[in-house]
């Protein structure tokens, strides 16, 4: 820890202050209706992200990921080339840092959180121990047909290089955490599952992580159990829907009675496909949208969706912040588009473009990212109490670390012209929009609920206590800041992964 003068402290006190409010903290307010219920990742800023939310026998479950910022520079490639200083403090060793993955309980009516699991550690390739799980990716409740009860099923991220591949896990409070899936389904290089999804009391996901990287896989496949509980999977789509060049199934959703998943496909776009998922497996599936809906590879993959007002709404983005800079794609803001039962779709934020289905234009008047060029992922969606929410990725706090005569490269010129480091503070955190219709969108927050370091809502849940949003926030437990001696790596008050509940 560096030694501070007075001079030092009171501007960087001032910093802090002038990024984060008058007291370096926020507890909600009236012109938002969202409450803190958790901040600084539970009291340890390492917890970076809410990885996943889930709502159980009256309880919120909260599955995390620690350290990300700190991974994703010990990992190649380098993201973002242009970051000079990196954002966050990292370690020469990076598994010198505690990578153990957590789940957390939220009881509303004591207003008390209870950690309930943390990874294990396991040995691999004669490497010193190491966390199983480095991330709690997705969770869904599902009553399968060993299942006395519903129970939580949790679908993990592993280390490539430590690990010994993703699983599958199922919580009860009455039994607690127990492995129920071979690592990677047998294939231990499957690092990682994006996406589980229950229908028809069955259990549904697929390997979205190799050692390659993380958001694709080698052979990516749907696969279902109709027994999670017993470990039985078996794969029920052709590999890559028959096209090579989908190189994840990325998201999935029940809609009109109906499987839906989106691929991520970085040579023409997402794919949306569906299957009633009856007979025997393989199911017939069958491609409802190609070509990104029409807008390409800027619309590499589908990354929320979520049914509201009988359709179904869906977010795209771009890998990495929506600027893919190992295939070259972007940057560009992602866009919502809406599917109706009829199978036509129309485009409720984005690019206007000609389709061979029609003219589309946005039907709220809004572009990508709802008119935000940073927000490269429409990241979580929920209905709750009859209003679609939507909440973003947003890089914009990257400008404090960017280097200005690179941001040319981002195709974004206009940044040339500009106070970098105002725009960040001005406009750093995620938007978080609600809308009755589709159509008309209000904005809850542009400022990740005046947390610039809240660069995203990672997820989202709808539950009796009401609209839970889970952040993304990986700027601990110390961040780079400007004073006058240079970069310093400095405590950060405001990082780690934050909770808010709406109003009931």
């Amino acid at each position: 820890m560096p030694s501070w003068s007075v001079a030092d402290k009171t501007r960087l006190g001032a910093q802090w202050r002038n990024a984060n409010g008058r007291n370096g903290s926020f507890t909600g307010g009236p012109q938002h209706g969202f409450s803190q219920v958790a901040s600084h990742g539970f009291g340890d800023p390492q917890n970076s992200y809410a990885f996943s939310m889930s709502w159980l026998e009256g309880r919120l479950y909260v599955g995390t990921s620690r350290n990300i910022l700190q991974l994703i520079k010990a990992s190649p490639p380098k993201f973002p080339a242009s970051m000079d200083p990196w954002p966050v403090e990292v370690p020469a060793n990076v598994f010198d840092m505690d990578l153990r993955a957590q789940i957390w309980a939220y009881d509303p009516a004591s207003g008390q959180w209870r950690q309930v699991y943390a990874s294990p550690l396991v040995s691999r390739l004669g490497h010193a121990p190491a966390p199983r799980d480095i991330g709690y990716r997705c969770m869904a409740v599902v009553q399968g047909k060993s299942d006395r009860t519903p129970a939580l099923y949790i679908a993990t991220a592993a280390s490539s290089s430590r690990g010994v591949g993703a699983h599958i896990l199922r919580y009860t409070p009455q039994s607690g955490v127990t492995v129920v899936s071979r690592p990677g389904f047998g294939n231990p290089e499957v690092t990682t599952f994006r996406t589980l999804v229950g229908f028809r009391s069955r259990l549904y996901t697929a390997p979205a992580g190799s050692g390659r990287a993380w958001n694709a896989a080698d052979r990516p496949v749907v696969f279902e159990s109709q027994d999670p509980g017993s470990g039985r999977w078996v794969s029920v789509s052709e590999p890559h829907f028959g096209d090579a060049a989908n190189e994840a199934m990325y998201c999935m959703a029940v809609f009109n009675d109906h499987l839906y998943c989106g691929t991520l496909n970085s040579t023409s776009g997402f794919q949306l496909w569906r299957s009633n998922c009856a007979g025997n497996p393989p199911y017939a599936w069958e491609r409802v949208l190609t070509d990104g809906a029409y807008r390409g590879n800027l619309n590499q993959a589908v990354v929320s969706m979520c049914v509201f007002d009988s359709a179904l709404y869906i977010g795209t983005g771009i890998s990495n912040g929506g600027y893919d800079r190992t295939r070259l794609i972007g940057p560009a803001a992602g866009e919502v588009i809406r599917l109706n039962p009829d199978d036509s779709w129309d485009l409720v934020a984005g690019t206007s473009r000609s389709t061979p289905n029609g003219f589309k234009y946005p039907i709220s008047g809004r572009g990508p990212g709802f008119g935000n060029p940073f927000a490269g992922y429409i990241w979580s969606m929920a209905e709750h109490r009859g209003s679609l929410y939507i909440g973003t990725f947003d890089s914009t706090l990257f400008l404090l670390w960017a280097d200005p005569k690179r941001a040319a490269e981002s195709n974004h010129e206009h940044l040339l012209q500009q106070d970098l480091e105002k725009l960040a503070r001005q406009r750093g955190g995620f938007d978080l929009w609600r809308s009755e219709n589709g159509r008309q969108w209000s904005c809850i927050s542009q400022t990740g609920f005046d947390n610039l370091y809240n660069y995203g809502v990672r997820t989202m849940a709808s539950t009796p206590a009401g609209l839970f949003v889970g952040t993304a926030n990986p700027f601990g437990p110390k961040v780079a800041v400007k004073n006058a001696s240079g970069w310093q790596y400095y405590p950060n008050p405001r990082g780690g992964l934050e909770v808010w509940l709406g109003a009931r």
